[in-house]
């Protein structure tokens, strides 16, 4: 804490003169720890090693990937966590599942999250066997056992105060929860503001425990415009508009998550926790997908009966032979190119989509430090 203020406030003539020098142009990354956290959305495999109905291990999952074979990933080929460590210069992390990792692959670091999981222990229990976020934080503090046994304690300890983080959660808390059936446990004990409220609340809880855990860099994605995926549009759409009391969700939670990551940097001190604004860069290519090359951002690649929006992507699916032209790969999930457009955000958006800098931003600083 003493060493991240002192690393703040040497940084402060500095970060004036970065911040518009770095936010178009990414400087040459140099390699640090990554470690994610979350659903979906940044799962790289963990469900594999799992018996859950929250896999993305068959074909076509993984069919535009280096190997063309499903990985876990719910993706036609890279995801989120592939993309930043690509730009951060590192290899991609492994699941903490993995039996891959270990020896100097822990130093790399290691991705924690899981298909299905939310802000809530209640989210997702349709799937049985996934790791809650709690389950992923304690992975954390053991990963970090693993690693101080490896190369020492104080090593260890500067690998986590250097890496940087990503947690991506919230969505499930909302489709796979209040709104997963009409009438939910949820949606009968929460009034919908109230239930944003708790969703917040316990995420503060979570945030610090990753704080106090010695993450100093984390990226916090909001959700996207989860009315809007075509699972919902299938579910809720005639003429193709969003889901009007998803959005109503979504606008109500990521205001005040950001207003939460803003309180927490002014009671640390720091820029700790970075807010991605991952509904505006979903909603760039949702609103307009021929701006951005793709022929539709309503139908989903893979998928089947309307908008490719109803089950699971699988073998007898529907499926694009073009994945490019695909704003979302699956009922939920962006394509890969997708993910492109949205990780390029994170490395050169203006504080519209990262606050209170973005990715270069972040890099060029602790390049100084």
């Amino acid at each position: 804490m003493e060493h991240n203020t002192k690393r703040v406030v040497s940084s402060k003539s500095i970060f004036l003169c970065v911040v518009f020098t770095f936010s178009i142009v990414a400087p040459e990354a140099e390699a640090r720890a990554f470690f994610v956290f979350g659903d979906s959305l940044v799962d790289n495999g963990n469900n594999n090693y799992l018996a859950t109905t929250a896999r993305a291990d068959g074909y076509p999952y993984g069919i535009d990937s280096a190997s063309h074979r499903a990985s876990g990933r719910f993706s036609n080929g890279l995801n989120m966590p592939d993309l930043i460590s690509e730009k951060i210069g590192s290899e991609p992390t492994l699941p903490y599942l993995s039996p891959e990792l270990n020896g100097e692959k822990l130093l790399v670091g290691a991705n924690f999250a899981s298909a299905g999981v939310g802000i809530l222990n209640d989210t997702g229990f349709q799937f049985i066997n996934i790791i809650r976020i709690r389950e992923q934080l304690a992975y954390f503090r053991q990963y970090q056992q693993r690693v101080s046994a490896l190369i020492g304690e104080e090593q260890s300890r500067d690998l986590v105060d250097k890496a940087l983080v990503l947690i991506t959660l919230g969505g499930n808390d909302f489709v796979n929860n209040y709104f997963l059936v009409p009438f939910s446990a949820r949606s009968r004990e929460y009034a919908l503001p109230d239930y944003v409220v708790l969703l917040i609340s316990e995420y503060r809880k979570i945030l610090v425990d990753l704080y106090e855990l010695g993450a100093r860099r984390v990226l916090v994605t909001g959700t996207g415009p989860l009315g809007c995926v075509p699972a919902e549009l299938a579910m809720h759409s005639r003429n193709g508009e969003c889901a009007t009391e998803l959005q109503r969700a979504v606008n109500m939670f990521n205001p005040q998550l950001v207003q939460l990551l803003q309180e927490l940097n002014a009671q640390i001190g720091s820029h700790v926790f970075i807010s991605a604004n991952a509904f505006a860069m979903h909603l760039d290519f949702v609103t307009d997908p021929q701006a951005y090359g793709f022929v539709t951002s309503k139908v989903a690649c893979c998928g089947q009966g309307a908008y490719n929006g109803i089950g699971l992507c699988t073998p007898a699916s529907n499926l694009c032979p073009n994945r490019n032209l695909y704003a979302f790969w699956d009922a939920f999930h962006p394509s890969e190119t997708a993910n492109r457009l949205i990780v390029d955000k994170f490395m050169t958006g203006s504080t519209d989509y990262m606050h209170p800098m973005n990715l270069s931003t972040i890099l060029a600083l602790d390049s100084t430090t």
